[in-house]
């Protein structure tokens, strides 16, 4: 568990921090008539949030692959 979190530190980090701005978001700006779909439900906007943290996270990624052909 503990190499595990080593090696996708910045992934968790990216998905911890899209997490809660995307309930400060669902908190703050919302959907005043409950019918958008990403922001009617603080679960949906958390959950979303946190989905682009972790795309987010990924654009700071420094390994390199190595095509083997």
């Amino acid at each position: 568990m503990k190499k595990f979190i080593q090696n996708h530190k910045l992934a968790l980090i990216g998905t911890f921090l899209g997490g809660i701005a995307g309930y400060f978001y669902w908190q703050q700006i919302g959907c005043s008539t409950g019918t958008c779909p990403l922001t009617s439900k603080p679960l949906n906007s958390t959950l979303y949030f946190a989905f682009l943290g972790y795309i987010f996270s990924g654009f700071f990624n420094n390994k390199k692959t190595v095509n083997s052909d």
